[in-house]
């Protein structure tokens, strides 16, 4: 039996409406959730919040179909949150406190085109303490979208809202999936490898993408894979002779240190069997499966040499070199999606130019296998270093890593108990939670509050893990938890560095047997050494930069120039005032998944659970570009900070 909805169109409060409902779209779509498990089972108390829920979405329907904004008050909690993706500002936008929701909605109201209907999933409806919570669909005249909701004492603490399609323009699957033949005989009828080779043969050629992107990562297919189901003519541009090449050239080692139930793709999600922590060239053989099982239109061993974008055609004119052969393509979108960051971050450190051994940064670091009963430093103490010295101590060389400034550690065990497992995990699984529900549940909480939500989080960790903790200080190390407590994903947001899941390396570093100097750095090198910023002295064949990576839009100044990469500022970070991201507040991450100050020019990168979530919002406001819908963005940032 499908579960009864509430549905909400303008003022009415309709219980499961007839077929000739303006809001049957809404009724007859499964739902699809995302389920938490309830916390209270007193039905009395499940039915007088369900109630509650359903009496405050259907004032909130009143309101807005009337544009009486003076009644927010009512609604809302002063300090509120409401984060949107696309659904009203066409934006990843979170607007914090009642005043900038009113601020918002008197800008988006008279802009959508009708009313808004929103149908509550009852089953969904929790108590938790004095928290009310409950998901949600709505529509829109453009879209439907899901969205969550907090209530304290009766008024919306927390409101997500997200789109998640377009009407008329709804992904290729399901009922509307190909036929992948014709079911009919005549002269010159073609075959589904024939269609593909054709249009493999045309795109970029004699017919030109809509979107062009610019990297072949997990990003870039992902992105691709979900722009090809809504039928938007997409070509994915990477350096590599193939995909999931980035990942195989990385040292042999390399395992992804997120567990596999955060890092499915969209559509494909791995086998039941796959590792809990891949191996890179698993991933890479993965990625490059993906690539043709999608049919992804994929130009391997071809660079982006320059773009441009041409005002008055409204396009971009984007010059490759494609097996040395040169290539201009006119796309109207541009997208980079060239990970988390930009170029490697090397340090010019006085009398480099004059060592002797082998120096390199660690994304060329190739394995330890060359350097057995040889002396080897590694500047710096995050994922990468940590990995390379625990590496390179198992094939036997002499490590030594040099930690400048505190880091985050965390065990990949407790990581998993105590915060991925509870959305990303087989206990998960066994709750109804898969990666797409957990995606949207993950949403729903703003990032100022998340980070809040964290402290106590990591403050239990701190005290599970105090012996562990105590005996990484005892060798020297240097800990944080963030400035503010507030752990990892928080600080992965901020900067995008600054921590380790460890796997192994931080037992090695407490015992002694990975070398360790802490605060301090390189102050010279010379021919077979390095001298710190201590004075001392470290004899070395091998000098690995462990520096991590500039911002994402450098890869923009030397392709676009660097005019456009000012005019569209540093990507990634969230205003948060801490070391390396500047403030001001901005509350979503910069430039990422969103209208950039440079026209038709997005980023799309992160991780595996980024990509694959993101994904969809960026494919969707691609789409929505290109069929022509009006697409009114607010509350754009302002660009402050450069690179």
């Amino acid at each position: 039996m499908g579960t009864r909805q509430r549905v909400i169109s303008r003022t009415s409060l309709i219980e499961d409406p007839p077929r000739e409902s303006p809001t049957r779209a809404i009724e007859t779509t499964p739902a699809t959730f995302p389920m938490i498990v309830q916390t209270s089972s007193d039905s009395e108390n499940s039915s007088t919040a369900a109630a509650q829920v359903a009496e405050w979405l259907e004032a909130l329907a009143d309101t807005l179909s009337q544009h009486k904004l003076e009644a927010l008050d009512g609604l809302f909690e002063p300090d509120c949150f409401w984060r949107d993706f696309l659904a009203f500002t066409w934006n990843i936008k979170t607007v914090e406190g009642v005043a900038s929701v009113r601020e918002m909605l008197s800008h988006v109201l008279p802009r959508m085109d009708g009313s808004i209907a929103w149908a509550l999933d009852r089953a969904s409806v929790q108590c938790e303490g004095e928290v009310v919570s409950a998901w949600f669909r709505f529509e829109t005249a453009v879209g439907r979208g899901q969205g969550h909701l907090r209530l304290r004492a009766g008024r919306c603490w927390t409101f997500f809202t997200a789109l998640r399609e377009l009407k008329g323009f709804e992904e290729r699957k399901g009922r509307r999936r190909p036929l992948g033949t014709a079911h009919h005989y005549g002269p010159g009828r073609t075959t589904w490898l024939e269609e593909r080779e054709r249009e493999a043969a045309a795109l970029g050629r004699t017919e030109q993408p809509y979107c062009v992107i610019v990297g072949g990562g997990q990003g870039g297919i992902a992105l691709a894979a979900r722009l090809r189901r809504l039928d938007v003519p997409t070509l994915v541009i990477e350096r590599n002779a193939k995909a999931g090449d980035s990942w195989r050239q990385r040292y042999k080692s390399l395992c992804l240190h997120d567990p596999v139930w955060y890092d499915h793709l969209p559509y494909l999600p791995f086998p039941e069997d796959w590792p809990v922590f891949t191996p890179k060239d698993k991933l890479g053989d993965w990625l490059e499966a993906y690539t043709r099982i999608m049919e992804i239109n994929y130009w391997s061993s071809t660079s982006c040499e320059s773009a441009c974008y041409d005002e008055a055609a409204k396009e971009w004119v984007v010059r490759v070199q494609r097996e040395g052969e040169a290539i201009v393509l006119r796309p109207k979108q541009l997208v980079f999606a060239l990970g988390v960051s930009g170029y490697p971050s090397t340090p010019v450190i006085e009398g480099h130019e004059t060592f002797t051994g082998t120096q390199s940064h660690s994304s060329a670091y190739e394995g330890g296998e060359a350097w057995r009963g040889k002396r080897c430093v590694v500047l710096g103490s995050n994922n990468s270093a940590h990995d390379i010295c625990a590496d390179l101590w198992e094939h036997g060389a002499q490590v030594t890593m040099l930690q400048r400034s505190s880091t985050l550690i965390v065990k990949s065990d407790t990581l998993m108990q105590r915060v991925i497992g509870k959305l990303y995990s087989e206990d998960a699984l066994e709750r109804g939670i898969d990666a797409e529900r957990a995606d949207l549940i993950q949403a729903s909480t703003p990032l100022k509050l998340s980070a809040q939500m964290n402290v106590p989080i990591y403050e239990e960790i701190a005290e599970a893990d105090a012996e562990f903790y105590a005996r990484l200080r005892n060798a020297g190390f240097m800990l944080d938890f963030g400035e503010d407590g507030s752990g990892l994903h928080t600080k992965y947001l901020r900067r995008g560095s600054g921590y380790y899941i460890d796997v192994g390396a931080s037992e090695l570093v407490a015992e002694g047997k990975i070398g360790l100097r802490s605060g301090v750095g390189i102050a010279r090198i010379e021919a077979d050494c390095v001298v710190l910023t201590s004075g001392e002295t470290l004899e070395a064949d091998l000098l690995v930069y462990a520096t991590g990576y500039g911002s994402m839009n450098a890869w923009v100044a030397d392709i676009v120039s660097p005019e456009v990469a000012d005019r569209v500022g540093k990507c990634w970070g969230v205003g948060s005032d801490t070391a390396r991201d500047p403030g001001p507040w901005e509350g979503e991450l910069r430039n990422m998944w969103k209208p950039t100050c440079q026209t038709a020019l997005w980023f799309h990168g992160g991780n595996l659970s980024q990509s694959r979530h993101y994904s969809l919002y960026l494919a969707l406001q691609l789409k929505a570009r290109m069929e022509g819908i009006e697409t009114p963005v607010w509350g754009m940032e302002r660009v402050r900070h450069l690179r």
